[in-house]
């Protein structure tokens, strides 16, 4: 008999719980967040680090939840602590080590209708690291396509990370994650880019910035990568005309030519001469002393592994006329010199001579 008395009262303990246990859960499970009088956490949310405690406290009610006898007052969650008191509750973790976790604050009345407020929490893990590279690997060509490449290592939540890409101090653009995964993960970020030989020595960066709002770190977590310094090949340019005007020169006389360009890899300086002659020292050419088949084209081709160009210059040489153009001088002058003397006797013969020759005739 006391056997079977013992047996009716676990038995109905038993039911006691599990109706309790039904009616909980399914309280829980049909919270209403429309309540007029709804619970009320402070702060309404919160933005920890994996790691570090964290408290928030929840008044439950005004007067709907009163009086307290005919109520229930809790902080429901998967990690921590609720103290309550009255119809507050406090709720405290010493450690935040889950990357889910929603509390819930709730009261429920006698007739089993549960008003809860949920209170929604970020748990966040700044990057390891943040890398950059450039995708193909150095050395670059101009105006061919190029991937920026931003790799961050175990971040969390990757959706509220912002990338940034940098040349030199300029950004070039933002890069989010669609990832809603919370734990921590590995992300490559990438950004195109067209390359032009102004980069070359420039250098390339990335930037992880963990934009939490206003509940979290201000200023917001920022990982710098490493500088990635870029080298990019370009053709020669040019620095001289070309087409340069025609060239005129006389027998005898120097001739000096320059052919000069920029480019990466440095470029070379080839030399195609009308004659054999000439003295060439890569963007030089030079001639002591030009002679009549000195005359023609002079090419000069400048080029590196990327591309080619060359400048012609048009050469004439023509015959020294100094010599000529001397005598013809001294002649004109020797003549007009006769010129004068014979104008100056005639003058003489009729203003002095004649006169004279008549007065003596007269005598």
């Amino acid at each position: 008999m006391k056997f079977t008395g013992f047996l009716g009262i676990m038995v109905s303990s038993l039911i006691l719980f599990v109706v309790y246990s039904l009616t909980f859960f399914s309280c829980v499970s049909s919270c209403d967040y429309s309540c007029p009088d709804k619970p009320v956490i402070t702060p309404s949310r919160l933005v920890v680090k994996f790691g570090d405690p964290a408290s928030a406290t929840c008044v439950a009610c005004q007067q709907a939840c009163l009086p307290l006898d005919d109520s229930v007052i809790n902080m429901e969650a998967s990690l921590g602590t609720p103290d309550v008191n009255g119809t507050i509750v406090t709720w405290t973790v010493d450690r935040m080590t889950e990357w889910k976790i929603t509390p819930k604050c709730y009261y429920s009345d006698s007739a089993n209708h549960q008003c809860c407020t949920d209170l929604p929490i970020t748990v966040y893990k700044p990057p390891e690291n943040v890398s950059f590279s450039l995708n193909p690997s150095e050395p670059l060509t101009e105006g061919s396509k190029v991937t920026l490449q931003c790799d961050v290592l175990n971040i969390a939540p990757v959706a509220n990370l912002i990338v940034t890409f940098y040349r030199g101090q300029t950004p070039l653009g933002q890069v989010k994650s669609n990832d809603a995964t919370k734990e921590p993960v590995n992300e490559t970020f990438s950004l195109s880019y067209n390359t032009r030989k102004e980069d070359d020595g420039v250098q390339f960066w990335c930037e992880a910035k963990l934009e939490l709002g206003a509940e979290g770190p201000q200023p917001p977590l920022v990982v710098k990568s490493e500088e990635v310094t870029a080298t990019v090949y370009y053709g020669p340019q040019l620095k001289v005309p070309a087409d340069p005007a025609p060239i005129r020169i006389t027998r005898g006389e120097p001739l000096h030519l320059t052919c000069l360009a920029e480019g990466n890899p440095k470029p070379q300086y080839s030399w195609t001469l009308p004659s054999n002659k000439g003295h060439r020292s890569g963007t030089d050419l030079k001639i002591d002393s030009v002679d009549v088949q000195d005359g023609g084209q002079y090419v000069c081709t400048v080029s590196n592994n990327v591309n080619s160009v060359i400048v012609t210059f048009n050469v004439t040489v023509q015959e020294n006329t100094q010599p000529h153009e001397v005598g013809g001088t001294v002649a004109a002058v020797v003549l007009l010199l006769i010129a004068v003397a014979i104008a100056v006797a005639a003058a003489l013969y009729i203003f002095y001579y004649k006169p004279r020759k008549m007065r003596e005739n007269q005598l």
